[in-house]
């Protein structure tokens, strides 16, 4: 006998959970390397003579873009449920 969680191409929660422990170790991976690599530009940029324009501006303000929808998918995101599923194949239905 087949169980609910134990469906062919279901996820059981153990796999769910998997998934998102490997979403949050690698966001923090992501994470270390944006402070390690932009440290060492803002670094380059105050032992070069180039003091006048923060160059390093563009790096931090375009990838922080990125780590912050990297956020937004482990920490914020919700799952898809059984209920949206429903809705949406209720619109489908609906549909000519």
């Amino acid at each position: 006998m087949i169980m609910a969680d134990e469906r062919p191409g279901k996820q059981t929660r153990r796999d769910q959970a998997a998934g998102r422990v490997k979403k949050k170790r690698d966001f923090i991976g992501h994470l270390l390397m944006y402070f390690l690599v932009n440290s060492f530009l803002v670094l380059i940029w105050a032992l070069t003579d180039l003091h006048g324009f923060f160059w390093p501006a563009f790096v931090i303000g375009g990838w922080g873009i990125a780590v912050v929808m990297n956020a937004w998918d482990v920490y914020w995101r919700r799952g898809i449920s059984e209920l949206d599923i429903r809705r949406e194949e209720e619109r489908m239905a609906r549909r000519p």
